[in-house]
């Protein structure tokens, strides 16, 4: 089976518990099996990408380490103490030659991957040319030994689950305050739309959004997930079952859809898609499908709370079955939903707004100071040319003095030469009393 489930007591199920894998006998070694091809493609299916940006590295050196048998029996006798102490990642230096040689070149890959990815984002977020320091900068992905690219040692394995693990711990966390942020942007573009209507448009459209906000909360009741009676539901509308026949034992096995007597976070969250549908339709304007989602992960996180004692993520039959025996599960309180908790305050709207406002603001001043920048650019790019137009005007005058020396114009010399060194005006008149003579009659 996935790694996953093969230690379903041991921490390693928290970093697993998203890729959905299904089990595969220990007996069997799967380098020797051949699936088809429409058995690849469920398998592609049931097992969703976890959310992590190496996902693919995690998946594929799970499946590697899977096809061991001697370290795919220490993971079955591994308890989650020594998984945390580091002691699963020792039993690397055991597992035979051609798995070592796998993890080799997939790490060798990954690295590249990653360089790769660093250059990319260095060219498109500075454009500035500067030399890329990879080793750096390989710093940030703590999941894999930077410093040795070149083969996967009992380092890598460690980094590999501490880092898969702290992730998917936080990663509900992370949604929840996205979608806080998702929440929050939306109502500051809403209020933001409103200034821009005139009074009577205005009242119009709140009008219409508190009677949306009306239509939406108006639906039926809403089961407290986990419960007697939301079960009861799956069992006889999901399962088609005689809700008097309801047993708690049958119900696990029914939605146990992997048979690894486990109800993981998606078999729970599968659960609550009654409850859901009765909240929420794609087709209706009030109803808001990323709501949706955070609210099937409350649900689920709900559950976890109540029913997962050893707190490693899954839901064993024993667990669940303790758990029917409570009164949260026979008499449980009301289900808050989302329309009853808001994701926000009003305090909160008010601090992402100034926020916002902030970052409006300091954006319109580094455009400000990048257009300043750009007119100086080209203030200097037009004395530039004045001076470049001037220096080529001066060398070409330079230029035609130089060629005037050189070679100047024809007859200049002799008539200077002719009048003692001064040239002969061509418009003197000639002289009076030698005109006279001849122009005189006889007598």
């Amino acid at each position: 089976m996935w790694w996953s489930r093969t230690i379903c007591q041991g921490f390693l199920l928290l970093l697993c518990l998203l890729v959905y894998v299904e089990a595969v006998p220990v007996a069997i070694d799967k380098t020797k099996i051949n699936p088809p091809e429409e058995q690849k493609e469920e398998k592609e299916k049931e097992n969703p990408d976890t959310g992590l940006y190496y996902d693919r590295y995690l998946r594929e050196v799970i499946d590697v380490l899977e096809t061991d048998q001697h370290f795919r029996e220490k993971l079955q006798n591994t308890d989650m103490e020594d998984i945390k102490a580091g002691k699963l990642a020792k039993e690397l230096d055991f597992v035979s030659h051609n798995v070592r040689t796998r993890l080799d070149e997939m790490k060798r890959q990954e690295v590249n991957r990653l360089r790769s990815l660093i250059k990319a984002k260095q060219d498109v977020e500075t454009g500035k040319g500067l030399a890329v320091d990879h080793e750096s900068l390989l710093k940030q992905f703590e999941y894999l030994n930077h410093g040795n690219p070149h083969t996967f040692e009992i380092d890598d394995l460690n980094k590999l689950i501490t880092t898969a693990t702290s992730d998917l711990e936080n990663f509900d966390k992370e949604h929840h305050d996205e979608f806080k942020r998702y929440e929050m942007m939306k109502e500051h573009e809403r209020r933001e739309y409103l200034k821009t209507l005139d009074e009577e448009k205005r009242k119009a459209e709140e009008q219409h959004y508190e009677e949306m906000k009306k239509k939406h909360a108006d639906h039926p009741k809403v089961n407290h997930p986990g419960s007697q009676d939301q079960l009861k539901e799956v069992w006889e509308e999901t399962d088609g079952l005689d809700p008097l026949d309801f047993d708690p034992k049958t119900f696990f096995k029914l939605h146990d859809s992997n048979g690894d007597d486990f109800l993981d976070e998606q078999e729970l969250e599968a659960l609550f898609t009654k409850e859901l549908e009765k909240m929420y339709d794609p087709k209706n304007e009030e109803d808001d499908m990323v709501e949706m989602e955070e609210e099937r992960i409350r649900m689920r996180e709900h559950v976890m709370n109540e029913v997962d004692v050893n707190k490693d993520r899954l839901v064993s039959l024993e667990e669940f079955l303790v758990s029917t025996g409570k009164r949260e599960f026979l008499e449980p309180d009301s289900w808050e939903t989302l329309e009853q908790a808001p994701a926000f305050t009003e305090e909160e709207m008010k601090e992402f707004e100034q926020h916002l406002a902030e970052q409006e603001h300091d954006l319109k001043n580094k455009a400000d100071n990048l257009n300043k920048q750009r007119e100086e650019l080209e203030r200097q790019q037009e004395q530039l040319n004045a001076q470049k137009l001037e220096l080529q005007r001066a060398v070409e005058h330079m230029d035609k003095l130089k060629t005037q020396q050189e070679h100047p114009p024809p007859g200049t010399n002799e008539e200077q030469a002719h009048d003692g060194g001064h040239p002969i005006e061509s418009n003197q008149p000639l002289s009076t009393g030698h005109h006279e003579e001849q122009t005189k009659p006889h007598q």
